[in-house]
């Protein structure tokens, strides 16, 4: 089933999430609506915050970013079978020099802009069948985990832009919570539920 993506501007997106168990209602068909969704709005991630869940569980499908021309064999290798679930997962290190690249989000449609992260990652997590991983993630996929990292840490990637774009970008940002952008798939906007 297709969720209605959570905008900008509502209140859930600045929760940090709790951690889930084996005993989460309905965890598998939970994942299958979020690859659902996260499919049906063209996106590479997506975390429970995004469909109104302040829980540590997000999604991953980088594999459209494999056919990018700039990428060797072996990262496109790599890019197309990062398609994991993530739970509970925490970030153990990062390291290397901070590189830019530009970033959008399915809960800030219309706005993308350049974000700077380290490229190298340590991670421990657990997969859909709460099986114990860790993972060294680098370049494009470390990038993609962060991006979703921070959703479940209340943090969103124009929280990292300097304080002269997020004045930039404020009245765009204030026109998504409001209901008024063209994004393309369904949206739950906080601030039309208010009657604001």
């Amino acid at each position: 089933m297709i969720l209605p993506i959570i905008a900008y501007g509502d209140p859930v997106l600045r929760k940090v999430g709790t951690e889930i168990n084996q005993e989460y209602p309905e965890l598998k068909k939970l994942i299958t609506n979020m690859k659902e969704t996260m499919y049906n709005a063209s996106g590479v991630g997506l975390a429970a915050p995004q469909i109104g869940l302040a829980i540590r569980l997000f999604i991953i499908d980088a594999s459209p970013f494999a056919d990018d021309e700039d990428l060797d064999e072996e990262n496109r290798a790599t890019l197309k079978a990062f398609n994991h679930v993530f739970i509970n997962a925490k970030i153990i290190k990062e390291e290397g020099e901070e590189w830019t690249f530009n970033e959008g989000c399915l809960s800030i449609p219309d706005v993308r802009e350049d974000v700077s992260r380290k490229p190298i990652i340590t991670i421990e997590y657990q997969d859909e069948d709460f099986n114990s991983k860790t993972a060294v993630l680098d370049g494009l996929a470390a990038r993609v985990f962060q991006h979703e990292y921070d959703h479940i840490e209340g943090i969103l990637f124009t929280d990292k832009l300097s304080t002269l774009k997020k004045r930039l970008l404020k009245k765009r940002l204030d026109n998504i919570s409001k209901g008024k952008t063209n994004a393309d798939y369904r949206m739950n906007f906080p601030n039309l539920k208010k009657g604001k």
